[in-house]
């Protein structure tokens, strides 16, 4: 039988285990990446390993998310950074230089590669035929410092793609339909491996920004072949050498398959407050739209702003519409300004922000209240933006751009022709952003500034456990919900204990002093408890205020592993009906907890009910969570 993309990879770098499906197996790590808002962690869980330097052959540690340097706080994270990376022998990318996912994909990814990241849209390198994968900052850690990621094996979803995009319709719309199809957690436990005719009219832009936002599917990570299409990106982006044609064999059978008919497709829309609440464009009507923003690293590259700048020429932004543009890189940006579509931007009106994350994680450019805004980014969880009341909808670049300038939403197939762009022979690019580590980092000092506090650390797991459930949450619970992300709260990334007393802000106000009163406890969730962003905070910080379990309907892939990396306990209702006759504050007792653990059947007694919830984790798991962690397993094994 033949092979898919995604196993030939995995085949390529496995280290330890057996390619079956469910099966735990440790793999080579190629590369790794950080950003500024999960890195502090990472360089500070390096600094407790006592490694000397990389394992990998390349790592990179991004400035993206917290460029607003306000106070000290900001700035001194930086600077953490930057000594760490030097001293571990890391690349260090300095704030204003871009995103971490479209830097990544313009400079270093490579077709075959295996890649992890601290943030959960590191699938978009998948865009470029590597195994890409979000995960939690201490996996991260543990990839730059022994060169090894565990993960079970994930079964391959096939995503065939036929016809061609007709023209208003982009890459945008194309995951927006997956994600219609399969829901924010249809992909878990999944690589979705795209194929089919339909592949040779996207660019790697195009497929980048797919894999980027297949992270909004839960699925492990999402892949395109490499094929003459990458080898012209990497052409023009002068790495030809990197290139390395990777195709699924004709005879690979996958693990389930579905059929997109790219010539059926329409502008589509996400509308609030998820990715999977897609809708056509014309069903929208003529809404008012308050804001527009165009960039994220779903689609900030040099082909999505140029279209926006060819719609935009010799056009206004509507008097009504707040207009922001985040270049991808810097890189980008003075490919705009060469070549004068930056001028054009600027004429019609829209404010150009610097290369970063920033409106996409609520870090400036909070809309108005009860306002609708209109993103080119990949989530619109309520509240995501900064402002708890606004509506926000997910739509292409080209959607946005002429929906800026009409105001309102409309079909914007009737304006005829839709931009086409020439790419250059070759992309402009600069190293000056870039800071190369030294040949040996041991005499470099690493600094640390007074926000700085030491991440939270579990003891080994006792016997048995009374404890009280200390919060009861819905379906969907994202990371989000669980250690809210904006402006105020991100420069605290790297001070556990402030950030604290915002732990599930989104739900309740009190959770600290709940935990405080009760000296910690257990969590109960509904369905995909912990979607969205990989940030190891919504497990680090419950670990800080000793939640001592979570016991949720579902988990979402990352937020999972990283509770087991904190040595918190994800277990999951045998019955989904006992999830209803369990109330806040009822107090629950496990007794035999590692016999129970070691089972895979974890036994609960309350006063008046008893249910039973599922270890659904491996046996190294196991062995994590009794230690205390993956961070005293480490130190221990």
């Amino acid at each position: 039988m033949g092979k898919s993309v995604a196993y030939k990879i995995l085949e390529k770098n496995l280290l330890a285990g057996s390619l079956v499906v469910g099966e735990e197996i440790t793999v080579k790590v190629n590369q790794t990446l950080t950003q500024d808002s999960t890195g502090t962690m990472v360089y500070l869980q390096l600094e407790a390993m006592d490694i000397i330097t990389k394992k990998t052959d390349l790592s990179v540690a991004y400035i993206d998310h917290n460029t607003l340097q306000a106070g000290f706080e900001n700035a001194d994270d930086h600077e953490f950074i930057k000594t760490a990376a030097a001293k571990y022998g890391i690349i260090f990318s300095k704030p204003g230089n871009g995103i971490c996912h479209q830097l990544h994909l313009e400079r270093f990814g490579k077709p075959a590669n295996i890649l992890i990241g601290s943030d959960s849209h590191t699938p978009t390198c998948g865009g470029l035929g590597m195994i890409a994968i979000g995960a939690g900052g201490l996996d991260v850690a543990v990839g730059i410092a022994k060169g090894t990621y565990n993960l079970k094996v994930p079964k391959v979803v096939n995503v065939e793609l036929i016809g061609a995009l007709k023209p208003w319709v982009s890459a945008k719309d194309v995951i927006l339909k997956v994600l219609k199809e399969l829901t924010v957690k249809g992909g878990v436990g999944n690589i979705i491996e795209y194929s089919g005719e339909g592949l040779k009219s996207l660019s790697v832009t195009d497929r980048a920004t797919i894999t980027n936002m297949g992270a909004e599917l839960g699925a492990t990570t999402s892949i395109f072949p490499s094929d003459d299409i990458t080898k012209d990106f990497l052409t023009r982006q002068g790495r030809a050498e990197d290139f390395l044609e990777l195709l699924a064999d004709n005879d690979v059978v996958y693990d389930n398959k579905i059929t997109i008919n790219l010539s059926e497709l329409t502008p589509l829309v996400a509308k609030p407050h998820s990715p999977d609440n897609v809708d056509e464009i014309i069903n929208i009507g003529d809404l008012k739209v308050d804001q527009v923003a165009i960039g994220s690293c779903t689609n900030a590259s040099y082909t999505d702003l140029m279209k926006v700048a060819t719609i935009l020429k010799g056009k206004k932004v509507h008097p009504d519409v707040s207009l922001v543009i985040s270049p991808g890189s810097s890189n980008v940006l003075k490919m705009l300004a060469d070549n004068g579509a930056l001028s054009d931007l600027i004429k019609a009106g829209a404010r150009i922000l610097e290369a970063s994350c920033g409106p996409c994680i609520g870090m400036g450019q909070a809309p108005k209240s009860k306002a609708v805004s209109v993103r080119t980014f990949n989530r619109n969880f309520k509240g995501r933006c900064g402002t708890k009341d606004a509506d926000v909808y997910l739509v292409s670049p080209e959607t946005a751009a002429a929906i800026a300038i009409k105001g309102t939403f409309f079909d914007t197939r009737t304006l005829g022709d839709a931009p086409t762009i020439t790419l250059p022979e070759k992309f402009d690019y600069e190293d000056n952003y870039f800071i190369f580590p030294p040949e040996s980092g041991k005499d470099v000092e690493v600094i640390m500034g007074p926000n700085i506090k030491p991440f939270p650390r579990n003891t080994e797991l006792p016997k048995a456990m009374t404890a009280n459930v200390i919060l009861k949450t819905g379906d969907n619970i994202t990371t989000d919900d669980i250690m809210p992300s904006n402006a105020k709260l991100l420069p605290f990334r790297s001070n556990i204990p402030e950030l604290s007393k915002y732990c599930f802000g989104t739900i309740v106000d009190d959770f600290a002093t709940r935990s405080a009163k009760y000296n910690g406890g257990f969590v109960i969730g509904g369905d995909n408890y912990g979607q969205g962003s990989s940030r190891e905070h919504a497990a680090l910080v419950p670990l800080y205020l000793k939640v001592k379990a979570v016991i949720a309907k579902s988990f979402a892939r990352i937020h999972k592993a990283n509770l087991i990396n904190s040595g918190i306990i994800p277990l999951e209702f045998k019955n989904k009906e006992d999830y209803d006759r369990i109330n806040e504050f009822d107090s629950l007792t496990i007794d035999n907890l590692y016999e129970a653990l070691d089972s895979g059947i974890v036994k609960f007694k309350a006063n008046e009910y008893e249910f039973e919830a599922i270890a659904d984790i491996s046996d190294r798991d196991k062995e994590m969570i009794k230690k205390g962690g993956y961070l005293n397993f480490i130190k221990n094994s």
